[in-house]
């Protein structure tokens, strides 16, 4: 929800939108992807598309809009417009992204405008959620850059059905020509990367096939934040062994620490905390909170883990809100290797 409206926009941290130049490839439209797994489908709007990918120095910008605001959400995956679907013109390696939030002149908006940006491959499997495309990448209001380590990435094939999706805040005030953009950086060509898998943990539903067994205080914008502090868990068993290279959260307004922990070893292995404003308003989550590390953290399927967020929100305040706290994990398959002692 939008909090603190006139404070906010002297303090987004929002990048605005690229300057024009030449493109070396566009695509629009949505185009259907033949094939799709008839289980992945995800609902889709029926107004006219206003999407674009473009491809220039191993980057690729899916850039969504303009459209007016407020806008309706369609589907269990709350989009603002229509999924676009899209394919690379060749075979890469995402090795990070960044997003933003703008008016169709450049003009930075607040964060808390954007709900989410999703980047889903329909033609590759999720771990974390049986039966769903793979979700690979994408932001909400943190907007934080996302670089993963050294020498890894996330591999994308030339002919995958590739799916984004964008949905803004129910509650912004009325803004026209609003528009929003992701920015997928590739590696070079011919550059070695260890694969990275992309699992998602989180104490809201993050597998769109549960949406219906969420719980009753919870809706597409998350769980119910009431006034007070508030602390929210839910248990989680992994599918995968792996070690976790890069973690990006994922949270909302009041919210004050999002963390990850394996109860069975008594460690927490992710403690995450925003910077906020006086009455809670998210600002970012600074560099130094977000886990990047070539060396990693084990997960594994037999112990049992449990994500954690708290929220506060003053006793003041009478307005409703909603609450996320979620991972994307970005990780290599397997245990950690073993620390050499020259590491430390």
């Amino acid at each position: 929800m939008i909090r603190a409206f006139t404070k906010l926009m002297s303090r987004t941290g929002v990048m605005p939108a690229p300057a024009a130049c030449v493109l070396a490839f566009v695509l629009t439209g949505t185009a259907l992807a033949g094939g799709t797994h008839g289980a992945h489908e995800v609902p889709q709007l029926l107004a006219q598309p206003k999407t674009t990918v473009t491809y220039e120095d191993n980057r690729v910008t899916v850039t969504f809009g303009p459209v007016d605001l407020p806008s309706g959400h369609d589907g269990e995956l709350a989009a603002s417009l229509p999924k676009h679907v899209f394919e690379l013109p060749e075979d890469m390696t995402m090795v990070g992204f960044q997003s933003s939030v703008f008016l169709k002149d450049g003009t930075p908006l607040p964060r808390q405008y954007l709900h989410h940006i999703l980047l889903i491959n329909q033609d590759k499997d999720s771990v974390s959620c049986p039966g769903e495309p793979l979700f690979f990448a994408g932001a909400g209001l943190e907007m934080t850059e996302a670089r993963f380590p050294f020498k890894h990435g996330v591999k994308l094939a030339k002919g995958q059905k590739l799916m984004a999706i964008v949905a803004f805040y129910h509650g912004v005030p009325p803004t026209k020509d609003v528009m929003a953009s992701f920015t997928m950086k590739m590696a070079p060509k011919g550059v070695v990367l260890q694969a990275l898998d992309v699992y998602q943990v989180g104490v809201n539903t993050v597998c769109y096939s549960q949406f219906p067994k969420r719980r009753v205080d919870e809706t597409d914008e998350g769980i119910e934040v009431r006034p007070g502090v508030q602390i929210d868990r839910a248990p989680l068993k992994f599918k995968m062994d792996g070690c976790v290279k890069f973690a990006y959260p994922h949270g909302h307004d009041q919210v004050l620490l999002i963390a990850l922990e394996n109860k069975t070893a008594q460690r927490t292995l992710l403690r995450t905390v925003p910077d906020v404003g006086p009455e809670g308003a998210f600002l970012s989550f600074l560099p130094h909170q977000i886990y990047r590390s070539a060396q990693g953290f084990s997960v594994n399927t037999h112990d049992d883990y449990e994500v954690v967020m708290v929220h506060h929100r003053p006793l003041h305040d009478p307005q409703p809100n909603h609450g996320m706290g979620n991972y994307l994990l970005y990780m290599t398959p397997g245990e950690c290797p073993a620390q050499s002692p020259m590491s430390h």
